[in-house]
């Protein structure tokens, strides 16, 4: 049987704060903006091309400190091109490094292997986000 993660829930402190950078900044499709009664609203967004949304709101994660989320991982085909997108609307990406015989090197990795590179940021609330350069057969 297959099992699909399709939410993962992210606290933040600013639920219209985070909604513009996740959509506007890191260019995440809109799916879901919901109040449900009046304590509880329900955003969900989607990096393009995943099939795990994010998901974050009031009333959906009492006792989870906003920031505390670390090491998150968002896997693209191309490291240094989306790192590009993300910095040119505003999100402060790290420089990108790479592993090569145990030990970190600047850049992406020199024959582009997967799961070698990453770059890092966070959201406005701390939560932290790592990329991650993966290379399949249905990439575009």
């Amino acid at each position: 049987m297959d099992v699909k993660l399709e939410l993962v829930l992210v606290p933040v402190t600013d639920v219209d704060r985070a909604k513009a950078f996740y959509t506007d900044q890191c260019g995440f499709d809109l799916l879901v903006d919901t109040p449900v009664g009046t304590d509880i609203r329900i955003v969900q967004v989607t990096p393009r091309g995943s099939a795990c949304s994010i998901g974050f709101g009031v009333g959906v994660q009492d006792g989870v400190a906003p920031g505390s989320y670390r090491g998150m991982h968002l896997v693209v085909p191309d490291i240094a091109a989306f790192r590009e997108q993300l910095t040119g609307r505003g999100v402060q990406v790290s420089d990108v490094r790479h592993i090569s015989d145990g030990m970190w090197h600047p850049g992406p990795h020199p024959e582009r292997e997967s799961y070698m590179s990453f770059a890092e940021f966070d959201d406005p609330d701390g939560n932290l986000w790592v990329l991650q350069e993966v290379h399949r057969d249905d990439d575009e």
